[in-house]
């Protein structure tokens, strides 16, 4: 089973997060994140957020989990941010789930469809060995991809096997990764040896990275 695309859930979603982001900066990125956790139909979406960073992705999550009767966690690092984060989005009229703590930790036992972290805080590589991810795959999506480089070239695979791979100039930068349907569990595969392939598309610019 794998993830499958809902062009019009996407297009509600997008719609939907315009009209709630209108009155605030920076929401370039949060219309094309919703649409995309809304067009696969995400029933887990997990974020992470610190205190001063802006709310409006948070709020395209949001409208996701709404059009796909989903669940959207937010993983805070400490009460001040949980407090702030809520406030702010209690202001847009959402109420998402906070969870104070390691984001490594927290995601463990968490089946996720797609997740949302920041570049800047370089750990990726260690959520995605803790994680897991269902059997019909997952999206990864690193924000301010501009300002520091995302993990996904450097995954060894082990059971995730990172099937695609693109980085979009939207807002501050969008690392974008899909891992493959039927990758599902933590941990990697020692008895099993594998080597990574990269490709790039070169009239959309898309990098690939391919397991052999």
């Amino acid at each position: 089973m794998k993830l499958v695309w809902s062009p019009e859930i996407a297009a509600k979603a997008f719609m939907d997060t315009v009209k709630s982001c209108e009155l605030l900066e920076g929401s370039s990125a949060a219309e094309l994140v919703s649409a995309m956790a809304a067009g696969w139909n995400a029933k887990l979406i997990v974020e992470t957020w610190s205190r001063g960073d802006v709310t409006t992705t948070s709020i395209g999550l949001s409208v996701a989990s709404i059009h796909t009767c989903g669940r959207h966690v937010c993983i805070a690092p400490d009460e001040d941010s949980k407090t702030e984060y809520a406030a702010a989005m209690e202001k847009a009229g959402m109420s998402p789930e906070v969870i104070v703590g390691e984001l490594e930790e927290v995601v463990k036992g968490m089946i996720i469809d797609f997740l949302v972290v920041d570049s800047r805080e370089n750990n990726l590589g260690r959520i995605v060995k803790e994680a897991k991810f269902g059997d019909r795959g997952a999206v990864l999506v690193c924000k301010n991809a501009s300002l520091a480089a995302a993990d996904f070239r450097l995954f060894d695979g082990g059971s995730r096997r990172i099937a695609r791979w693109v980085f979009l100039p939207v807002g501050k930068g969008l690392d974008i990764a899909h891992v493959a349907a039927g990758e599902s569990g933590s941990g990697s595969d020692k008895g099993k040896e594998s080597r990574w392939i990269r490709r790039v598309d070169k009239q959309s610019g898309e990098e690939f990275m391919i397991r052999k």
